[in-house]
C-alpha cells in the first residue's frame, strides 16, 4: 500500500499593483529614506486599489495556486483564510472567497493569528488532510493592512503593506511535507500590537473614530524584543521535534517585519545570510502573507529543490508565534507554472 505523508502540492501570491515608496512616505509624514531603511530595511510596499479588500487578494493568489498544482476549485474540501483585515466582520473572508473561486464543494472559515496567520494556518489545514476527513485544503494568508494603518502615525505607517499567498496542502510521497511544527500564544502580550476599536468591547461610535482608534498600535520596542525570542524559541523547538540541526536546513523563510529583527535573531544562531530569503525591502510587513510570499519567490527564484529541508517561522499579534519545516516536495504533484 502506498504511504502518504502531507505537505504543499501547490503555491500562489500576489501584491498589489501601486507602489508606495519611502520617498512617498516623506512628504506624508516627518520621516526620510534613510531612517526607514536603515531601522527596518524597507524601501517600498504594495497598497491596495481603492476598489480591493482582502478577499481580492486572496482570490488571486488562490487561482495561482489552484494552477501550479494543476487542480480546480472543486477539488478543494476546505478553505481556511488566515487574516486580521478581513472584508467584514461576518461572513468570513474564507467565503467570499469560496464563492468567487466557485469552489461550491468546500467548507470555509478565517483563522485569526496576526503576521503568524500563515504558519498557523499551513498547521491547521495539515490536520484535515492528515485525519482522512478531507483530501486537499486552500490555505491563504492574507492582509490589507493599509486600511487599518493611520497615515499620521510615522512609528507605524512605514512598516505595513498589503498581500495575499496561498498554498494547496495534500498528501505527498512519505518522508516529504510537514516534518514537524511549533505554535505558541501569549495573550499577556495583547496590547503591545492591536486595533483598540473595531469589535464587541469597543464597537465603532463618534468618540472611537474621533480619536483614531481603528487603526494599527504598536510598541515598537516591545515587539522587537518579543520577535528576536520568538523567533530563536520556535527554530529552536521545531529543530529538536524533527531531530535535525541547523545545518540541515537548506532555506529559512521567516516573517518579513523587520529586517533587524531578522538579522538579530538569525545571527544569534549563526546562520548564514545566504541561507535566509528576504523580501522586506520591496513589500515591508504583509502580516499574514508575509511568510508565503516569501515561500512562493524563493520557488520562482529557484532557491528550493526536491528534498529540501525549509524552515518557515512567523511572530505577530496576539501574542503569536510559531514554527514549520517541511521537507520539499517538487516532484509530479507540483505541476510547473
Amino acid at each position: 500500500m502506498v504511504q502518504y505523508d502531507v505537505g504543499i502540492v501547490g503555491m500562489g501570491s500576489y501584491v498589489p499593483d501601486r507602489i508606495l515608496t519611502n520617498y512617498d512616505l516623506e512628504k506624508m509624514v516627518d520621516t526620510s529614506d534613510e531612517w526607514i531603511a536603515s531601522r527596518t530595511g524597507i524601501k517600498e510596499r504594495r497598497i491596495c486599489q481603492e476598489d480591493q479588500a482582502t478577499s481580492d487578494l486572496a482570490v488571486i493568489a488562490a487561482r495561482r495556486a489552484l494552477v501550479n498544482a494543476g487542480l480546480t476549485p472543486q477539488d478543494i474540501d476546505l478553505i481556511i483564510v488566515a487574516t486580521i483585515s478581513p472584508d467584514m466582520l461576518f461572513p468570513s473572508t474564507s467565503c467570499l472567497v469560496q464563492a468567487a473561486l466557485a469552489a461550491g464543494h468546500a467548507a470555509a472559515f478565517d483563522l485569526s493569528a496576526g503576521c503568524s496567520g500563515f504558519v498557523y494556518a499551513l498547521v491547521t489545514g495539515a490536520q484535515f488532510v492528515q485525519t482522512g476527513l478531507y483530501n486537499r485544503v486552500l490555505v491563504i494568508g492574507a492582509d490589507a493592512l493599509s486600511r487599518l494603518t493611520d497615515w499620521k502615525d510615522r512609528r507605524t505607517c512605514v512598516l505595513f503593506g498589503d498581500g495575499a499567498a496561498a498554498a494547496i496542502v495534500s498528501r505527498v510521497p512519505t518522508g516529504y511535507g510537514m516534518q514537524a511544527s511549533i505554535l505558541r500564544a501569549d495573550g499577556s502580550g495583547q496590547s503591545s500590537l492591536y486595533m483598540p476599536a473595531g469589535g464587541s468591547r469597543r464597537p465603532a461610535n463618534l468618540e472611537t473614530v474621533q480619536n483614531r482608534e481603528h487603526f494599527i498600535k504598536m510598541e515598537g520596542p516591545e515587539v522587537f524584543k518579543f520577535a528576536v525570542k520568538a523567533m530563536q524559541e520556535a527554530t529552536k523547538k521545531v529543530l529538536e521535534k524533527a531531530q535535525l540541526t541547523l545545518a540541515d536546513i537548506k532555506l529559512f523563510v521567516p516573517h518579513q517585519a523587520n529586517i533587524r529583527i531578522i538579522e538579530a535573531s538569525l545571527n544569534r544562531m549563526g546562520v548564514e545570510a545566504e541561507r535566509v530569503f528576504l523580501n522586506v525591502d520591496k513589500y515591508g510587513n504583509t502580516s499574514a502573507a508575509s511568510v508565503g510570499i516569501a515561500l512562493d519567490e524563493a520557488l520562482q527564484a529557484g532557491r528550493i529543490s526536491d528534498g529540501d529541508y525549509i524552515l518557515l517561522v512567523g511572530f505577530g499579534a496576539g501574542l503569536t508565534w510559531g514554527s514549520l519545516l517541511l521537507r520539499w516536495y517538487g516532484g509530479e504533484l507540483n505541476a510547473e507554472r
